[in-house]
């Protein structure tokens, strides 16, 4: 936002009261008096949603325990600036390996949506849920791109121009950190010899922050094949995208006459100083 010349307000956990003191609707509702856009980051898929219904400015989702639109949006950005040589976005063979997060409910969207052929790999228990498996079915009807699921990380990437991988748990999922670290660690961990049996070319992806160590390796994060700072900085070329797109058309602007003064004006100015 300050690149693009506006201000930020930023409204932290405990400055907030989304439903608890106040109803979400007014919360809603008087911050949209105040902004030209809002961006939400909510543990919970249903805050977002009574955000969505009561603002009355554009609401970016920023990120909620369901999905993630906006880092992948950054990620196809990224996948685009690094494409195999001779590939277009539609064919793009994309696998995740690790836990069915929100980075992927939004990543497997995405990538069917765009017609890329898409693999997750994970533990049976952790794989996508069907509802989001028959969602991404139904885009790859319309763009011909392809999506399953495995539990063999080793099959899932040998095809893959990009490895992804997340966190393997989250906020609210620390009691469960002992049985998930068992289920993912070493199978699904992302190090240099799941690497090897992908293509060379194959570029490595995390949204972050990452866990050293355990879903991903330094020598994979740290190496020529990882994109992940390219992605980091992405992000903030792709959220001044969704600004513009969002907030310009909302935006008063000055009639044909006035256009016309000042174009007098400048055309004066240049023409006696120039």
């Amino acid at each position: 936002m300050a690149e693009l010349g506006g201000h930020a307000l930023y409204l932290k956990p405990g400055e907030i009261h989304l439903g608890v003191r106040e109803s979400l609707g007014d919360t809603a509702q008087v911050i949209s008096r105040y902004v030209d856009v809002i961006m939400a980051r909510t543990l919970k898929h249903e805050t977002m949603e009574g955000l969505a219904r009561y603002a009355t400015v554009p609401l970016i989702n920023g990120l909620t325990d369901y999905n993630h639109p906006t880092q992948v949006v950054c990620d196809v950005l990224t996948m685009i600036e690094h494409a195999p040589a001779g590939k277009k976005l539609e064919g793009f063979n994309v696998t995740f390996v690790g836990d069915a997060t929100n980075v992927l409910s939004s990543l497997m969207l995405i990538c069917t949506r765009l017609g890329m052929n898409f693999t997750h790999a994970a533990p049976k228990k952790y794989q996508a849920p069907k509802q989001w498996m028959d969602w991404a079915h139904e885009n790859c009807k319309v763009s011909g791109g392809s999506v399953c699921v495995t539990d063999d990380p080793i099959e899932a990437v040998k095809n893959a121009d990009f490895i992804y991988t997340d966190l393997w748990w989250w906020v609210g999922q620390e009691a469960e950190i002992p049985e998930r670290q068992a289920a993912f660690m070493p199978k699904y961990q992302v190090n240099m010899n799941l690497m090897s049996h992908a293509p060379a070319h194959c570029k490595f992806m995390h949204c972050l922050p990452a866990s050293r160590g355990v879903e991903a390796t330094d020598e994979v994060m740290d190496s020529d094949q990882s994109v992940i700072f390219d992605q980091a900085e992405n992000r903030l070329h792709t959220e001044k995208g969704l600004l513009v797109w969002l907030v310009y058309p909302r935006l008063q602007h000055p009639g044909s006459e006035l256009k016309a003064a000042h174009k007098g004006h400048i055309e004066n100015f240049l023409e006696s100083n120039f």
